[in-house]
């Protein structure tokens, strides 16, 4: 019996000699029964196969991917796709999977149960993969057939392959469609900012920003041009207004000569104040009080000649009319008074003409802070959409470059290592398994059933079982009786009895 006093090994032997049977049928009956409980379940085969992830033929550095997303990622995404009822249902009516409970069951459970059969998993590149530790992943599926896996099997696994080799292709050639879409318009904004820039140059053509030192030049050369002009024309003004006076004085002599009159005194004094006033415009300006005073003068003077002259210009159309000519000095005069009227009339247009581009080259420099910022302006968004452009022109070019390697499958792919296999045992049920199942189960029924039997056996068998429920000191022993004290052992030799303790313990009182 067990108690809540401390066992030995002596005890537990005890017990296992007392319980051997509980202990051996059991472990025996119960693999037995599982084993032949095992050959009633229909076997099960697996086809394994092994795919890997060829990396990209050409080198990144020459042309990069356009597929980043992760084995991972896409795995997910393409399970999601080729375990869907759209693809299932075909194989399983193409390959006969489940006939039996086909019609029987819903086409959602068999696709159900078939999705559960069939098992993806990851390589990651640390598992000790061959072949340079490439990553990868494993496909399996379980039939009750090991040809019918394996068919289903590989099915499953070119689906994966070509799924992969489709989904790159479009993923490149979506995103080269979406670059040109996004590159026609990038041109579109470019042409609209040349447009702007183009029209700008031409409207404030001479004042842009780079031909601010050029304007500034032509100012200062303007100017000085200007001023050699003014001074030139002065002098020839000054020229012209001292022979005027010159052949006024020679002409009204010549005429005098002629009339009988002489006018000595009037032109002497228009000779001397005209002489006077040339010299004070040579020091003061035309405003000077000096200078208005004096032309006042010359002009009374000069309508005092004038009249005098009129009163002689009857004798003067009757020398012209006899052919009389005048005076070599005189002619002379009035040709250099020509010459010098030509040079005063060439002098003002050129001056006047120097002044209106003088005064369009200060309107340039002046307006150039403003057209300079509005220059930068258009500049920057040029300059910004350039940029744009060229980047995507150039990955464009990259993305093309990716497409083509995509079609002509040069780019990351998947390569089936492991063709699907043929089984040739099954990967269910495990006999062996279920047979030691069986023998751990037997063997813990049977220890169950003995330590049943042990807590509810009330025998007291040896002398420490005496003295832990008596608490009394054992004073004798009798020994064994009668018939049951030897029992012959099947070897012939004798052994003692294993009769219950108490038939041979005298108790103290």
């Amino acid at each position: 019996m067990l108690t809540d006093r401390e066992l030995n090994l002596h005890d537990y032997l005890a017990i296992a000699r007392r319980r051997m049977w509980w202990l051996v049928l059991p472990t025996v009956i119960v693999p037995i029964i599982t084993f032949l409980v095992s050959l009633r379940i229909p076997n099960r085969y697996t086809s394994q196969t092994t795919v890997l992830v060829d990396q990209q033929k050409v080198p990144d550095n020459f042309v990069k991917p356009v597929v980043t997303e992760d084995l991972n990622g896409r795995l997910a995404t393409m399970q999601e796709q080729i375990l869907s009822r759209t693809r299932l249902q075909p194989m399983i009516e193409r390959f006969g999977l489940f006939k039996s409970a086909q019609g029987k069951v819903p086409m959602e459970e068999l696709v159900d149960r078939m999705r559960k059969l069939i098992t993806v998993t990851p390589i990651r590149a640390n598992d000790g993969l061959r072949r340079g530790d490439m990553p990868g992943f494993s496909i399996s599926f379980t039939a009750e057939n090991a040809r019918l896996a394996q068919q289903v099997c590989a099915e499953i696994t070119s689906m994966f392959v070509s799924e992969n080799l489709k989904a790159r292709a479009q993923s490149a050639e979506g995103t080269t469609d979406f670059l040109r879409s996004q590159l026609d318009e990038a041109k579109r904004e470019l042409d609209g900012q040349d447009s702007k820039l183009a029209q700008f140059k031409m409207k404030y053509t001479g004042q842009l920003p780079e031909q601010e030192a050029t304007n500034l030049g032509m100012l200062a050369t303007l100017n000085s041009q200007l001023e050699a002009t003014t001074q030139t024309l002065a002098r020839a003004q000054q020229d012209k207004t001292y022979s005027e006076s010159l052949l006024a004085q020679q002409s009204a002599a010549w005429q005098a000569s002629r009339t009988g009159t002489n006018p000595d005194t009037l032109e002497h004094q228009w000779s001397t104040l005209q002489s006077q006033l040339v010299t004070l415009q040579s020091r003061y300006t035309e405003d000077h009080p000096d200078i208005i005073k004096l032309k006042r003068e010359i002009a009374k003077l000069k309508k005092t000649l004038s009249e005098n002259a009129s009163a002689s210009d009857g004798l003067s159309k009757d020398v012209k009319k006899v052919g009389v000519n005048e005076p070599p000095e005189l002619q002379q005069l009035r040709l250099q008074i020509h010459q010098l009227e030509s040079v005063v009339k060439e002098r003002s247009s050129e001056q006047q003409h120097l002044r209106q581009q003088i005064g369009l080259y200060q309107s340039r420099v002046q307006l150039s802070p403003r057209v300079e910022e509005e220059y930068k302006q258009l500049t920057r968004d040029y300059t910004t959409a350039q940029k744009f452009y060229d980047d995507l022109l150039q990955k464009k070019t990259q993305s093309e470059m990716a497409t083509n390697l995509e079609r002509r499958q040069q780019g990351e792919q998947f390569r089936v290592m492991d063709p699907p296999n043929l089984p040739e045992t099954p990967t269910y049920p495990k006999r062996w398994q279920f047979t030691g199942f069986g023998v751990l189960g037997g063997l813990g029924f049977g220890l169950a059933a003995v330590v049943i039997l042990e807590f509810r056996d009330k025998v007291v068998r040896t002398e420490r079982d005496v003295q832990h429920y008596l608490q009394l000191p054992t004073l004798a022993l009798v020994p064994p009786v009668g018939a049951a004290a030897v029992r012959r052992a099947p070897n012939g030799k004798r052994r003692p009895s294993r009769e219950p303790s108490s038939a041979r313990q005298v108790m103290g009182a």
